[in-house]
C-alpha cells in the first residue's frame, strides 16, 4: 500500500498545516526567507479546505499534529524536548503531546482489559480510575489490586492503533521514495531506511508483552543505580494489549513549576538524568529509548522514576567502546584521535583525509567549549555539521537512529531542568569510568577470558571444524563474478554518521 495513492495523504498533511495555521508557525520557527513564505502561501491556500480541522482549542502546531495521527504525534514529542530548536513557546505547547492527548472512553478500556486478561475488573481491582494519562499509543489508569492492596498503573493500547500507524507509515515510505527519486543527493541520508527503522521501532511498541519484558530487564540492570526506580511488572495482569506496573508516585518531569515548588535540586536532577542515560548506554548497552519528560517522574526524595518502556535501545560492546572513545576524545579536545576512530571504524571513506576531518571536528568543538547552552546557536551548529557529513561522504547509520534520537531527547530534558548545564563536564566522569573498565589491559584480559569460554564450549568440535576448514582451503574456488564485496556494517557506533556526533555535540554545553 505504498503507491501513488499516498499522494493524497501528503496533500492532506500540507493542507492540514495550512488550515490550522501551523504552516506559518513552522516557517517562523525555521526563519524561512520571504520568498519561501510567499510560495508556501500561494501553494497552500487553494488546498487548505482539504485539511483536517483538528481541535480548535489547541495552538496551531499542536492542533495540526494531533489531527494528523499517532506517527506525527511521535515526531512532535521529540520536538517538545528541544526549546533550543523550536523555541520555548512551541516547546511548551508541544508538551501536550507527551501525556495529555484526549483519552478514549473508560468503558472501552475496561472491555478491552476484561477480554484480554479474561477477568472482571471489579473482581480484581478494588479501585479503577478514569484515564490519568493519554499518549499517542496508549492510556494509563490508576488502580488498586483487591487481593493485595497494591497500587498499580494499568496501560491499555488505543483501539485500532496499529491500523492508524500503518496508514501514516505507508505515507512516510512513499514520501521517502519520492525524495530519493527527485533529490538523488539525499540518498546518502537513506530516508527509506530511516522510515523502515522508524516502522520497526513503532510496531514493536504495539505488543505490550515485549514492553513488559523490556521493563523487567531494565529493572534488573538498574537495580543498583541509586536514586533510579523502574516499577515492577505484574506479569499476571499483563498481556498483548494490557500492561500492569507498580505505581510510581512523583511529579511529572514536564511540570516544572511543581518541581520548583517541591524544593528539589533541579540542577542536580538534570545532571543525573544525563549521567544515568550515559551509564545505561555504555555500561549495559540497554537504554530507555523514549526518555522524554512525559516518561519521567521525580519522587519526593529526589528519586527518578522511569515509565513507558515501549521503545528500548541496544548497542553492542564494540559500539559502546568506540562511542566512548569518541566522546572521550571530544571531552579532551583530542580531535585527531576522534578523527582516527572514525577512519578506523570505517565511518569515513578511506580516500578522505584524516587531517582535514580532524580540522572539521575542531571547528565544531572549539567554539562551544567554555560556553553555556544559552550562547550556542543550534541552527548554525547543526547546519555546519550537516555540511561536514556531506563533505566527507558519511552516510546515515540507521542502526544508531534510536541512540541519536534519545540523546537529543535526554539532552532536552536535562536542559529544561538546568538551562545552563555543561554537558561535557557532566558526561566526563561517566565516560572516564567506562574507559577505565572497558578499554585497556583490564578489558583485554576480560575479552581473552570470554574468548576462552566460547572456545571451551566448542572444544569437542574443534578438530572437525579445523579439518573442514583445511579441506575448503585446499579445494579450488568456483569461478564467480569478481564482484566487490560488501563491507559488513554490524559494528557501527556513535561516530558512524557524524550525524550522531552532530546531534550529540550540538547538545553539549
Amino acid at each position: 500500500m505504498r503507491g501513488p495513492h499516498n499522494i493524497w495523504r501528503l496533500i492532506r498533511t500540507g493542507a492540514t498545516f495550512q488550515r490550522t495555521g501551523a504552516m506559518g508557525v513552522v516557517l517562523d520557527a525555521m526563519n524561512a526567507p520571504p520568498m519561501i513564505r510567499m510560495a508556501a502561501r500561494i501553494v497552500g491556500f487553494p488546498f487548505a479546505w482539504l485539511g483536517k480541522k483538528g481541535d480548535t482549542s489547541l495552538p496551531p502546531l499542536t492542533r495540526a499534529i494531533t489531527a494528523l495521527g499517532p506517527a506525527y504525534i511521535k515526531f512532535g514529542q521529540i520536538l517538545s524536548t528541544r526549546p533550543d530548536v523550536v523555541g520555548a513557546e512551541l516547546s511548551d505547547q508541544l508538551q501536550y503531546l507527551q501525556d495529555k492527548l484526549p483519552p478514549f472512553p473508560s468503558a472501552v478500556a475496561r472491555q478491552m482489559i476484561e477480554k484480554e486478561l479474561g477477568i472482571k475488573i471489579d473482581d480484581v481491582f478494588s479501585e479503577f480510575s478514569e484515564p490519568v494519562a493519554a499518549a499517542s499509543i496508549a492510556q494509563v489508569h490508576r488502580a488498586r489490586i483487591a487481593a493485595t492492596g497494591e497500587e498499580v498503573a494499568v496501560k491499555v493500547l488505543r483501539p485500532h492503533i496499529e491500523r492508524a500507524f500503518r496508514t501514516d507509515i505507508d505515507a512516510f515510505h512513499f514520501s521517502a521514495a519520492v525524495i530519493e527519486f527527485l533529490l538523488p543527493s539525499t540518498r546518502r541520508l537513506r530516508p527509506a531506511d530511516v522510515v523502515e527503522h522508524f516502522e520497526g521501532v513503532v510496531m514493536g511498541e504495539l505488543d505490550l508483552r515485549l514492553e513488559s519484558a523490556s521493563a523487567s530487564e531494565f529493572a534488573e540492570n538498574t537495580a543498583h543505580d541509586a536514586g533510579f526506580v523502574v516499577p515492577k511488572v505484574n506479569w499476571g495482569l499483563s498481556a498483548r494489549t494490557v500492561m500492569t506496573l507498580g505505581w510510581g508516585e512523583g511529579i511529572p518531569a514536564n511540570d516544572l513549576p511543581a518541581i520548583r515548588a517541591s524544593g528539589l535540586d533541579m540542577d542536580a536532577l538534570g545532571e543525573r538524568v544525563l549521567q544515568l542515560f550515559l551509564s545505561h548506554a555504555l555500561r549495559d548497552g540497554l537504554f530507555h529509548g523514549d526518555m522524554h519528560q512525559g516518561n519521567l517522574k521525580f519522587a519526593a526524595n529526589g528519586d527518578i522514576i522511569a515509565i513507558d518502556f515501549g521503545i528500548m535501545g541496544r548497542i553492542d560492546e564494540y559500539t559502546r567502546r568506540v562511542y566512548a572513545e569518541i566522546l572521550y576524545g571530544f571531552i579532551n579536545r583530542d580531535y585527531r584521535r576522534v578523527a582516527e576512530v572514525h577512519f578506523e571504524a570505517g565511518y569515513v571513506p578511506a580516500d578522505r583525509n584524516v587531517e582535514e576531518f580532524a580540522r572539521a571536528l575542531r571547528a565544531v568543538g572549539e567554539p562551544i567549549f567554555g560556553m553555556d547552552a544559552t550562547q550556542i546557536s543550534m541552527g548554525r551548529l547543526l547546519s555546519y555539521l550537516f555540511e561536514v557529513t556531506e563533505k566527507f561522504g558519511m552516510e546515515t547509520r540507521t542502526e544508531l537512529i534510536l541512540l541519536q534520537r534519545t540523546m537529543v531527547v535526554v539532552e532536552g530534558v536535562a536542559r529544561s531542568l538546568n538551562p545552563n548545564i555543561n554537558i561535557w563536564q557532566v558526561a566526563k566522569p561517566v565516560v572516564e569510568s567506562y574507559i577505565a573498565n572497558s578499554i585497556g589491559p583490564k578489558a583485554l584480559l576480560s575479552d581473552l577470558a570470554h574468548t576462552v569460554r566460547v572456545l571451551a564450549r566448542f572444544g569437542p568440535r574443534l578438530p572437525e571444524l579445523a579439518e573442514a576448514a583445511l579441506i575448503r582451503q585446499s579445494t579450488p574456488p568456483p569461478e564467480t563474478d569478481k564482484a566487490r564485496p560488501v563491507r559488513a556494517m554490524g559494528y557501527v557506533t556513535l561516530g558512524g554518521g557524524l550525524a550522531l556526533v552532530a546531534v550529540w555535540v550540538s547538545s553539549l554545553l
